[in-house]
C-alpha cells in the first residue's frame, strides 16, 4: 500500500494546531500508519474518538483518515468510528442518511454483523425523526439476522436492544420498553454511560415499571446499580415509590402523592397506580401468610390491607388471579378467598427482618410439635 500524501498532511496539521493533549494521537497515528499495523491503529483510533475532547474531530478523521485504510480494519469497528462522525452531523436527518449509506458499503457476505449494527444505527436517527415504521422494519430484519448469526458482537447486542427500547419507549409499550432496557444494561459497562444518560435510563426504567401492567416484581431493576444514579437528584424520591411499590406499602404510596403530582405521566395513570399498590398490597399480604398455615383469608382481613370496601375486594382477586400473581379460589359464599401460591417476591430489608422472624417462628413450632411428639410417644424416641 502507498503511502498517502494526503493522509500524512492531514494528520501533520493535526499534531501542529490540536491541543497538547490530543497532538501526540496524531503522531502515533502517523507511525502506525507508515508501519501498516493496522490492528494497532484501529485500537488507537477507537480510543482516541472515545475522548469527549475529541468530539471536534471525529468527522475529520473519519473521512480524511480511516477511508483510506477501511479496507484493513474490522467492519464492525468500521461502523462504529462511521457513528461517532455522524453523531457529530449537523442533523439527524444527514445523519441517518450518512449510517444508510455506511450500512450499503458493509452489505457483504463478510461483513453482515457490520451491516446489522449500521443499520440499527441508521434506524435509530430515523426513530428520532419520529418515522416508527422505518425503525419497526429495520427492527425486525436486524432481530432475524442476529439470530442467523453463529456468533455475535456485545455491542451488536447493545445496539438492538437499545433502539428496541427507545422504540418501545416512543410507543408508551412499558413493559416491552423494561425488559428491553434492562437487556441492553447487561450488554454496556453503565458507568461508561454519562451522568445525564444513566440518571434518563434509571428514571425512564422506574416509570416503566410503576405504568406497566405486566410488571408486578420490580427485582430486577432495585437490585441494578443503575437506579443509584437517582440519588442526590430531582427524581431520588422514585426509589421510595418503588420500594413502596414492591412492599405494596399503600400509606408510604400516599405520602409520596405530592412529589407524584408533579410527574404528568404518573398523573394520568394515578387511577391505574391505585389498583396496582393494592394488588402488591394483596401480594404481599398473601406472602407473608405463607408458611403460617393461614391459607384462607376472610374478605374482611384483605379490606383492612388493601384499604378497599369489601365489596371491591373480590374484583381485586379476580384481577391477581388473571395475572397470575396468586392462585387459589374465591368463596362468594363466606367471603373469603383461599392462596395456594403467590408470585415470588423481591424483598427489601424490613420484608427479609420479617421473613426471619417467620423463619424463627416456623422452626418454634417445629420444635413444639417435636417436643408433643416424644412427650405422647415415647417409645418412638427411645
Amino acid at each position: 500500500m502507498e503511502i498517502d500524501d494526503k493522509v500524512s498532511t492531514y494528520l501533520q496539521t493535526q499534531q501542529r494546531t490540536a491541543p497538547p493533549e490530543l497532538a501526540q494521537y496524531f503522531g502515533e497515528f502517523e507511525d502506525l500508519y507508515e508501519r501498516k499495523i493496522w490492528h494497532q491503529l484501529t485500537n488507537l483510533v477507537e480510543k482516541f474518538i472515545n475522548i469527549p475532547e475529541a468530539a471536534p474531530y471525529r468527522v475529520g478523521i473519519y473521512h480524511e483518515f480511516v477511508r483510506d485504510w477501511q479496507k484493513y480494519m474490522n467492519k464492525v469497528k468500521l461502523v462504529l468510528f462511521a457513528l461517532a462522525a455522524a453523531r457529530q452531523l449537523d442533523s439527524i436527518s444527514e445523519a441517518a442518511e450518512f449510517m444508510e449509506k455506511i450500512a450499503g458499503e458493509v452489505d457483504k457476505p463478510d461483513s453482515q454483523e457490520a451491516f446489522a449494527l449500521a443499520s440499527l444505527e441508521s434506524a435509530h436517527f430515523k426513530l428520532l425523526l419520529n418515522d416508527l415504521d422505518a425503525t419497526r422494519e429495520t427492527l425486525e430484519k436486524s432481530q432475524r439476522m442476529i439470530e442467523s448469526f453463529a456468533q455475535v458482537d456485545p455491542v451488536i447486542y447493545a445496539s438492538f436492544y437499545r433502539v428496541c427500547a427507545d422504540y418501545y419507549k416512543a410507543k408508551a409499550a412499558f413493559g416491552q420498553y423494561y425488559k428491553n432496557a434492562l437487556l441492553l444494561l447487561a450488554c454496556i459497562d453503565v458507568q461508561e454511560l454519562s451522568k445525564e444518560d444513566r440518571v434518563q435510563r434509571a428514571y425512564d426504567l422506574a416509570i416503566a415499571a410503576l405504568l406497566s401492567d405486566t410488571i408486578y416484581n420490580f427485582g430486577d431493576l432495585l437490585s441494578h446499580p443503575i437506579l443509584e444514579a437517582l440519588r442526590n437528584t430531582e427524581h431520588e424520591w422514585m426509589i421510595s415509590l418503588l420500594l413502596a411499590f414492591n412492599a405494596g406499602d399503600i400509606g408510604k404510596f400516599e405520602a409520596l402523592m405530592a412529589q407524584l403530582q408533579a410527574q404528568p405521566l404518573l398523573v394520568q395513570q394515578e387511577a391505574f397506580l391505585q389498583q396496582k399498590i393494592r394488588l402488591m398490597a394483596l401480594i404481599e399480604s398473601m406472602f407473608r401468610r405463607q408458611g403460617t398455615g393461614a391459607r384462607t383469608v376472610p374478605f374482611s382481613a384483605v379490606s383492612a390491607e388493601t384499604k378497599l370496601p369489601a365489596g371491591e375486594i373480590e374484583h381485586l382477586v379476580m384481577k391477581a388471579l388473571s395475572l397470575g400473581l396468586i392462585r387459589g379460589g374465591i368463596d362468594q359464599v363466606d367471603q373469603q378467598i383461599t392462596v395456594q401460591w403467590v408470585q415470588p417476591r423481591y424483598l427489601g430489608k424490613e420484608q427479609i427482618r420479617n421473613l426471619v422472624e417467620r423463619l424463627a417462628q416456623w422452626e418454634d413450632r417445629v420444635k413444639d410439635s417435636a417436643q408433643r411428639m416424644s412427650n405422647t410417644t415415647p417409645e418412638l424416641f427411645a
